[in-house]
């Protein structure tokens, strides 16, 4: 009878699944649009696919997990509504601390941006989000940190840190967006290299960092369209 007792408290092999995979995601080793390779999963665990299946549906349902034809169980974007403020005030703040920094900008700055910019390219045929996130942040920096006003730099920073607490990359999502961004990057630099007008500078980084933002918006009204 006993032995029948402890059974019943016994969790699912789903419901051991499903702690796993949100544990995971909840503690940040599974970031915002990571592949949720069933098989894989399985395996770590020790039990079949289906229940890593029906694991995967409860996560859908509460909106952590989203399912694409074609590319499979990606983890989703969390807190969408933070990402899309946060994505927005940097646009101004990161554009604002670029127009400050292009007087002080040497021909070495431009050419840093530049290699950081190639490595970004030669990143997108073997497609590494996470990796070609990092390059992007190392591009802006070296475009914005000779902003001379402190206070417009630390806003910037604290965007870029309170993205990273988002999501690991936008690009998981739209990974398209990665080529526009590159070609972009190069109009901006040219922009500095050319000595023109500050405003203008900024808005082409504002424009930039909105296009991604856009780019997201658009997925997620076809993710939700298909759902």
């Amino acid at each position: 009878m006993a032995a029948a007792a402890v059974g019943s408290v016994t969790p699912s092999k789903s419901q051991v699944a499903y702690d796993h995979i949100r544990q995971r995601i909840e503690d940040g080793r599974y970031v915002s649009g990571f592949r949720l390779v069933l098989g894989q999963i399985a395996g770590e665990l020790g039990v079949s696919v289906v229940p890593v299946r029906e694991a995967i549906r409860r996560l859908e349902a509460e909106g952590l997990v989203t399912f694409e034809k074609n590319v499979g169980a990606q983890v989703a974007l969390l807190h969408e509504t933070e990402y899309s403020y946060t994505m927005e005030t940097l646009a101004l703040v990161e554009g604002a601390a670029t127009r400050l920094s292009a007087p002080l900008l040497t021909a070495g700055h431009l050419r840093r941006a530049r290699e950081v910019n190639r490595e970004m390219i030669a990143c997108l045929d073997d497609f590494i989000p996470h990796r070609f996130t990092q390059l992007n942040q190392e591009f802006h920096s070296v475009l914005f940190e000779e902003c001379p006003n402190p206070h417009i730099l630390d806003l910037v920073h604290r965007g870029w840190n309170r993205l990273a607490v988002l999501r690991d990359s936008t690009f998981s999502f739209v990974p398209g967006r990665a080529r526009e961004s590159v070609d972009e990057h190069e109009q901006i630099v040219r922009l500095i290299e050319t000595g023109a007008d500050p405003l203008e500078i900024e808005l082409a980084a504002r424009r930039h960092r909105l296009a991604t933002l856009d780019a997201f918006h658009a997925y997620q009204d076809v993710h939700k369209r298909h759902h």
